[in-house]
């Protein structure tokens, strides 16, 4: 049996996953810098036996391995964008669309949506309300195609 997802859960995916991929982000920044530090020193003394002398090469592949997390990441980023503004758009009005676009799509805090549209804060929330009780999930969504987690309810 199938889990049914709640329109906030699958509006909610996309924000999560480009939470994901900014701190895949930063951690190959953290990785790379880790990689700068390594230096070798050339002496004619022996050398001492290290722990992991092949530090710089599993940092490289740890690098590699994220970078390649990170293209799938915004592979699915990019479709289910693109699957949720589909649903979007089949609301009847414009300003339920906006409200979804600007807080589910391109991640607008309360404030700056309630400053976009020129309305009061229970104003927002409302028609925020009322776009959620109009999406239709459909039954073969992106979040099936997702790993899927347990995401956070906004």
């Amino acid at each position: 049996m199938e889990n049914k997802v709640s329109p906030k859960e699958y509006l909610s995916q996309a924000m999560y996953i480009d939470q994901r991929i900014d701190s895949k982000l930063q951690q190959v920044e953290t990785l790379r810098e880790s990689a700068a530090k390594v230096t070798a020193t050339l002496t004619d003394m022996p050398r001492s036996t290290s722990p992991n002398p092949q530090a710089m090469e599993n940092t490289i592949v740890k690098i590699i391995d994220l970078e390649n997390e990170f293209n799938r990441d915004v592979d699915r980023l990019v479709d289910l964008k693109a699957e949720v503004k589909r649903v979007i758009l089949r609301l009847s009005s414009p300003d339920q669309k906006l409200v979804l676009e600007l807080l589910y799509l391109c991640f607008k805090p309360w404030s700056e949506i309630m400053e976009t549209l020129g309305i009061s804060e229970t104003s927002v929330y409302r028609v925020h309300g009322e776009a959620l009780k109009n999406i239709v999930v459909p039954e073969k969504t992106g979040v099936n195609a997702i790993e899927r987690e347990s995401f956070p309810v906004l």
